[in-house]
């Protein structure tokens, strides 16, 4: 018997009606059609402080840190979609890695929240370059740290134009390319699980 893939999905921006938490919730549809169990969450709804090593030291990790980790825990796969904020990534999707990636004892294995988890990133952006220039930081840093990135990956330009104030979108043919991303994790995890 198969386990089922468990995904755990999100946008990388604290702003609420955010393109990349809407681009999050296409791709998750996709993994849904594939079979897999996959739960949406938003960052906004994890606050927590910039990483610092002395606050961590001091007061250990904090509680919503705690809640995120153990959530990226409990997952086979991510999909995350990045928005470009200069260029590169966000401050809150880094710092949640950041908070994420650390291990809260001694005999608690580095890494052990993210390493061998198996990723896609997409990204939405109202420039030409749909947030492209960020997946290449985020795609480095998540191989850094032990996390599989497949190649497949997706870049929405002009998301301010892709996504329509009633929630739908403008192009049938990207939207689907953005829950194949979804279908794609879903059939990998399928076949390594």
């Amino acid at each position: 018997m198969s386990t089922i893939p468990r995904i755990l999905v999100f946008g990388g921006s604290l702003r609420r009606g955010s393109f990349n938490q809407q681009l999050a919730q296409l791709a998750a549809e996709g993994a849904r059609e594939a079979g897999a169990e996959v739960t949406l969450i938003a960052l906004r709804d994890f606050p927590m402080p910039v990483y610092d090593g002395d606050l961590e030291e001091a007061e250990g990790k904090p509680e919503h840190a705690a809640r995120l980790k153990k959530l990226f825990s409990e997952y086979h796969g991510l999909i995350i979609a990045s928005p470009e904020y200069n260029s590169s990534i966000s401050a809150a999707l880094k710092n949640a890695i950041d908070w994420v990636s650390r291990a809260d004892s001694d005999d608690e294995k580095p890494l052990s929240a993210m390493s061998g988890k198996t990723a896609v990133l997409c990204a939405a952006s109202p420039g030409a370059l749909g947030g492209l220039r960020g997946l290449v930081h985020l795609r480095a840093i998540l191989g850094n740290i032990g996390i599989n990135v497949l190649p497949p990956q997706v870049a929405v330009s002009k998301a301010h134009e892709f996504f329509k104030a009633d929630g739908t979108h403008s192009d049938e043919k990207q939207a689907n390319a953005v829950k194949e991303l979804g279908r794609t994790l879903a059939g990998h995890l399928k076949k390594v699980l």
